[in-house]
């Protein structure tokens, strides 16, 4: 099985994407059903070996986008390419991906062995064939003590790396996971968050993975899509995607932001001035004219409470203590609600109605034109 061999390092895997095709790649691809654009001229190019993340909200386009991938849809316009070759019209059983959904659709009456060499099965391979490849793809999960049991058998992790295994048996050149997490327990969803990610890099195998979930997105993910209107609105790594959003869109999407509004009061050449969080800001290239609205993006773990400080006053009007962290809410004299959010260090929690200036570093602070 191809999938047995010692798996590349990362560093070899990265060297290997400058001279193999795109895992996936999607050229000008539209889809439309009836009247509707669910997908509009996507181009996307996915690397070999890279755990790739689709990330949005419902109706965003990212799980009619894993759909063409696999075949089960084809595009209105557009070509689809897998490591190379044009796949545009061919067929979802004859493509080299293979799709683990969030039900897992193991055959009740079947032991984990069986259900794993089903997709053998119905190759007609032998049944020596089909035992062998079938224990590997079980090793490779850690579920080769378990071949003998049936699903009911089984936890949800178990169950859910089970058809990770089914998924693995046929050799993809791509595994398509269209929110295979979703109804499993935070508890077990975070364990399983972990092995997706290990298995991913153990194996080399390229993932392209939906999710409407930013924290597991930002957790597994090498690059992420952030789509929305069948479009793509940023490409980017977790860390790029979190800390420098390109547009309100991401930054309002991808974890907790403080969005403030505030407006253009003049300009100093290139440079405009805001007035906002109490001071008069100088933002350098930003072209809006004198009056047109802005919004600040600050998010709540870059606010630091500094009673001496500088920053504009605020008065705590909540308190989230969330375990590891205390999310505070603090109104400002212009009715301006902020969120500050801090690592809980066991020290005593502030009492609502208590006074402090709210500092940050400007670096910190992203401004997009409304």
């Amino acid at each position: 099985m191809a999938t047995t061999r010692p798996p590349q390092d990362r560093d070899s895997q990265m060297q290997d994407q400058h001279t193999s095709p795109p895992a996936v790649d999607l050229r000008g691809v539209t889809k439309r059903f009836g009247a509707v654009t669910a997908v509009d001229r996507l181009d996307l190019t996915i690397r070999s070996g890279e755990f790739f993340t689709m990330l949005g909200a419902s109706g965003c386009g990212k799980t009619t986008t894993l759909r063409l991938i696999a075949g089960f849809d084809l595009p209105t316009e557009g070509q689809i390419l897998i490591s190379g070759q044009d796949v545009s019209e061919v067929p979802a059983y004859q493509r080299p991906v293979h799709t683990v959904f969030q039900s897992y659709a193991l055959f009740p009456h079947m032991t984990i062995l069986d259900n794993v060499a089903f997709p053998l099965k119905v190759r007609r391979l032998t049944r020596a064939e089909q035992r062998d490849r079938a224990m590997a793809a079980l090793d490779m999960v850690q579920m080769g003590g378990l071949a003998d049991r049936r699903p009911a058998q089984l936890s949800g992790g178990q169950q859910q790396r089970a058809a990770l295994a089914r998924a693995l048996v046929n050799e993809p050149a791509v595994l398509l996971l269209d929110e295979p997490l979703g109804a499993l327990d935070l508890k077990l969803r975070k364990e399983m968050q972990h092995e997706l990610k290990e298995m991913q890099r153990r194996l080399g195998i390229t993932f392209v993975f939906v999710t409407h979930d930013q924290e597991e997105a930002l957790t597994l993910s090498d690059r992420i899509a952030l789509m929305q209107g069948g479009r793509i609105i940023q490409l980017d790594t977790p860390a790029n995607l979190y800390n420098a959003p390109k547009t309100l869109y991401a930054a309002s999407f991808i974890g907790e932001t403080n969005l403030i509004p505030a407006r253009v009061i003049g300009h100093d050449g290139d440079t405009g001035l805001v007035e906002a969080l109490g001071r008069t800001r100088r933002i350098e290239g930003l072209a809006a004219p004198a009056g047109s609205a802005v919004t600040l993006a600050l998010r709540p773990e870059r606010i630091r409470r500094d009673a001496a400080g500088e920053g504009p006053e605020g008065r705590l009007v909540g308190i989230d203590f969330i375990g590891t962290d205390l999310r505070l809410t603090y109104a400002l004299a212009d009715g301006t609600s902020i969120v500050v959010r801090e690592q809980n260090r066991g020290t005593a929690i502030p009492a609502i109605g208590e006074t402090t200036r709210l500092g940050h570093d400007d670096g910190d602070l992203h401004i997009f034109t409304t």
